[in-house]
């Protein structure tokens, strides 16, 4: 286990492409297993709405169906994360349209 760039516990085992990282969860300690590359929009969102990793995962965790696991409710959420940004209106918002836009 080593530290990530963002404060979590990282497992560098390398038998998977999951990386697993411990993050509290509305009080207490869990993992997620997630790709590299989920990894990585789950920093950027961080970064963007300027909230830790914990902050983010409890909120997702409250407003996720209790029936499936908190991996994919993190999955499902950075998708639509980023579906949003893509759209006209998102991408105007985060300033990447032309002038003419």
């Amino acid at each position: 286990m080593q530290r990530s760039r963002d404060g979590t516990r990282e497992d560098t085992r390398t038998d998977s492409t999951l990386v697993s990282r411990n993050v509290t969860v509305r009080g207490r300690r869990t993992s997620l297993r997630l790709e590299p590359a989920m990894w990585e929009a789950f920093a950027e969102v961080c970064n963007r709405e300027a909230v830790t990793p914990s902050v983010l995962c409890s909120e997702i965790d409250r407003t996720r169906d209790p029936k499936g696991s908190l991996t994919a409710a993190v999955r499902v959420f950075l998708l639509a994360y980023f579906q949003e940004a893509a759209t006209e209106q998102g991408h105007r918002q985060a300033s990447h349209a032309s002038p003419s836009s």
